[in-house]
């Protein structure tokens, strides 16, 4: 006998309101410690090497955890799962605003990482509880506000570390995120487990994916550090191709694969992931010059601006990137993913060009980082969207997964191509790199932009309603 699932419970307002403000709180603890990096540099008093080690890990545990949570929210439930993630990103976020040093530190964004899956887990959700045109738009306003939160938290780490103390800069996003979860356990419907019958947890599949996204992380993190020890990243890259080659057997012959890579191989999907990587990577280039270039003296070719004055220099992107959620969801549901896609694109590849001819004044600088907030929140909204709702409802946890971690490591690379160069066009005994150096980063990444063109030419239109 089989047996009927009941069908799931309809999803309120409130309820989606329960998870916008989640994924605000996440995404601010998730951004706090990017900004106040030189501050915690001198309180705990850190290397260089041990204050990027501190940067990366989250990034590292969270590209692990994440398709690890949107396996097991297909499988148990989305809701058990969220609630059980939370309870550990709230348990390292404590950790991280009690932390008298750099080990309790790194312990607790370990323990933090884990907020990365919070997304999938949310789309599972929504893909459940909503019609299909409905969780276009929800999807939209999640990412969007997850995106707003991380600004928020980018624009407020310094103030409330300099005002109060770093313990409470991990302390009241956490807070946030205590209160958040709560209203999700009391006003989200539960959703019935996706695949009942289904074999046991693929242990084998799990470790070797886990090595693999480590390694790979690692190496993007180290890269630029080892031109004098390239057997140490030869040894780093032939470890991960052994993961990889390992991985791939081993789901090949899964009973219950921890990726279907069948699913992978599907090209509404492995489209999304390489056009949110190179997406990613050109969006993490300005992320990572303007601020720098903000900071470089006036009397040279920058503005001399302080930590204060760079945040609000920052703010209309802020702005930006917390409506392009929405607005990419509803333009997905009126006009496509495709279309949505294509003129994120286009946006976002005229500003980078843009900024690499024209920077001489603030405005400049502000305008373009807006329009590429803007430009990346409607295309991996609209791409997330696209994945989410062209699978069996089934598989929207991991197919949204693969999307989410290639964000990640798009994210990874373009902040580590960016470093290069900068750290390549800084003349021998001066701190302040050359303005070639800039310009050549942002032509990089506006050509590597224009280029996914290419791609999102041949994917369909998407569903509209």
């Amino acid at each position: 006998m089989t047996t009927t699932l009941a069908p799931p419970v309809p999803m309120g307002k409130a309820a989606v309101g329960a998870l916008g403000m989640l994924a605000v709180a996440t995404g601010a603890l998730e951004s706090v410690v990017t900004p106040t990096l030189p501050l915690l540099q001198r309180e705990l008093d850190m290397s260089p090497a041990e204050g990027a080690l501190l940067s990366i890990v989250l990034l590292i545990t969270g590209a692990l955890v994440t398709p690890v949570a949107g396996k097991f929210g297909d499988r148990y439930g989305g809701k058990r799962v969220l609630i059980r993630l939370m309870a550990v990103v709230c348990a390292g976020g404590l950790v991280s605003a009690l932390a008298p040093n750099l080990p309790v530190l790194l312990l607790g964004q370990i323990l933090q990482g884990a907020m990365v899956g919070a997304l999938p887990l949310s789309f599972i959700l929504v893909r459940r509880h909503l019609p299909a045109g409905e969780s276009k738009v929800a999807i939209g306003v999640v990412s969007g506000l997850f995106v707003g939160g991380g600004m928020a938290g980018t624009l407020s780490a310094g103030p409330v570390a300099e005002g109060l103390s770093r313990h409470w800069m991990f302390a009241l996003p956490t807070i946030a995120v205590i209160g958040a979860t709560v209203l999700v356990n009391r006003l989200m419907p539960h959703d019935p487990p996706g695949r009942p019958g289904d074999a046991g947890v693929d242990w084998p599949g799990l470790v070797l994916l886990s090595g693999t996204l480590v390694t790979l992380m690692l190496v993007l993190a180290l890269a630029p550090g080892m031109g004098s020890r390239p057997l140490v990243l030869g040894a780093l890259i032939v470890v991960l191709a052994a993961f990889v080659t390992g991985w791939t057997a081993v789901e090949r012959r899964a009973a219950s694969p921890m990726v279907d890579l069948r699913l992978l191989a599907r090209p509404e999907v492995w489209k999304s992931c390489v056009l949110t990587f190179v997406i990613c990577v050109g969006t993490s280039v300005p992320v990572h010059l303007v601020p720098q270039l903000f900071a470089v003296p006036a009397d040279e070719y920058g503005f001399g601006a302080s930590a204060t004055e760079i945040g609000f220099f920052l703010l209309p992107g802020a702005v930006a990137a917390s409506l392009a959620g929405p607005i990419g969801g509803l333009g997905a549901r009126r006009y496509g993913s495709r279309a949505v896609v294509t003129a994120g694109i286009v946006i976002m590849a005229a500003a980078l060009i843009s900024l690499a001819a024209v920077h001489t004044e603030v405005r400049h600088l502000v305008v373009g980082k807006a329009l590429i907030a803007l430009a990346n929140g409607l295309c991996v909204t609209a791409l997330v969207t696209s994945t989410a709702t062209s699978v069996d409802q089934s598989d929207t946890g991991i197919a949204t997964s693969l999307v989410l971690v290639t964000r990640v490591i798009g994210f990874a690379v373009g902040v580590q191509v960016s470093g290069a160069l900068l750290t390549a066009g800084t003349p021998s005994g001066s701190d302040v790199p050359a303005e070639s150096a800039f310009v050549t980063g942002f032509v990089i990444a506006g050509a590597v932009t224009a280029l996914s063109l290419l791609v999102a030419r041949t994917m369909s239109k998407g569903v509209k309603e």
